[in-house]
């Protein structure tokens, strides 16, 4: 083991100037107890020693440097002198460690490469592409992830959310839960189950949208694939709909935070059980548009919502009703 820099310069010090030094260490150690330091007398310095700010006693020392070997001293130099590859990703198929061949017909420099080698190229890049996917899996899972990125992208869900998805997808392909399911329908349900995992409310209908499959099929097999893999889905809050509906309705603060006010109190009064979420926080917002005088239509208000006027009234009714007030 390696000992501290100061303790070397010490030794040396005593080796030195002989016992005096010796002695004033002593003295300054012996002062200290290492073992119940309060967090006040320590620093941390750049380097990573932690180091006991009065007596200047090096507590912990050889950190690991996991920075890299060459020094850069601005974004320009750091990004020349960068070596290192794009990071591994669940959300393609080989994890993004296989190489790709860029679709520019130009060499290094620059310029247009030849006939000749044009055609070389496209043989190289079709063969590059087939042995990327060894087998029946790793196609599946390829078409699967792509599938996920189309549809993430449409719905504008953050980045996260598709590396969730794409952990799903690979846990029920190792379960064999795809078989006799399509992949499309078990790719846009790990999708909505990813979705409510990371708190980014999505309804069925609006996956159902962007996918290539009904939206009973995705509801189906998203059950499935729940139970099966043991994925615990906790019952969507109604409020996580309040701002994007009330933002595509031009809605003002106000009336956000009475729909949010209206959603806590009737759902603690139980009216929350067995409704949908997002009829429950459209009426919801219906009832603050009406109660801050900035009135919205029950059909205004359900197609952003995606759902029937007759919900919205329905839900609206219960919700006013248990809020004590008289439309």
């Amino acid at each position: 083991m390696k000992r501290p820099t100061r303790q070397r310069e010490r030794e040396y010090d005593r080796a030195r100037w002989g016992d005096e030094s010796e002695d004033e260490e002593a003295m300054d150690e012996s002062e200290v107890d290492l073992e119940n330091l309060d967090s006040d007398e320590v620093i941390r310095t750049a380097d990573g020693e932690l180091i006991h700010e009065e007596t200047g006693i090096i507590i912990e020392e050889e950190q690991i440097d996991r920075g890299p070997e060459w020094r850069a001293f601005n974004h320009s130099e750091r990004q020349s002198k960068s070596r290192v590859g794009a990071p591994t990703t669940k959300t393609m198929h080989d994890k993004g460690l296989t190489t790709t061949i860029d679709w520019k017909d130009k060499d290094a420099y620059g310029r247009s490469i030849s006939s000749e080698k044009r055609s070389q190229m496209h043989r190289l890049r079709k063969w590059q592409e087939r042995i990327r996917t060894k087998d029946a899996g790793e196609r599946n899972l390829q078409f699967a992830l792509s599938e996920t990125d189309r549809m993430a992208s449409a719905l504008g869900v953050p980045r996260s959310v598709r590396e969730v998805a794409s952990v799903i997808y690979r846990r029920a392909l190792d379960e064999d839960l795809i078989r006799g399911r399509s992949i499309e329908g078990v790719a846009t349900a790990t999708l909505y189950a990813a979705c409510r995992k990371e708190g980014i409310p999505r309804s069925l209908e609006e996956i159902a949208e962007v996918s290539r499959v009904e939206r009973k099929e995705i509801g189906r097999t998203y059950r499935y694939i729940s139970q099966e893999l043991g994925l615990e889905m906790r019952p969507v809050n109604p409020k996580k709909y309040v701002p994007r509906f009330s933002s595509e309705l031009d809605l003002s603060k106000e009336v956000q935070s009475k729909a949010n006010e209206i959603i806590e109190t009737t759902a603690e009064q139980g009216l929350l059980s067995g409704k949908s979420p997002t009829g429950f926080a459209a009426a919801a917002i219906y009832a603050a548009s009406l109660l801050c005088n900035e009135k919205k239509t029950q059909r205004e208000v359900a197609d952003v919502a995606q759902v029937t006027e007759v919900t919205i009234r329905n839900r609206y009714q219960e919700q006013i009703e248990a809020m004590g007030i008289h439309a």
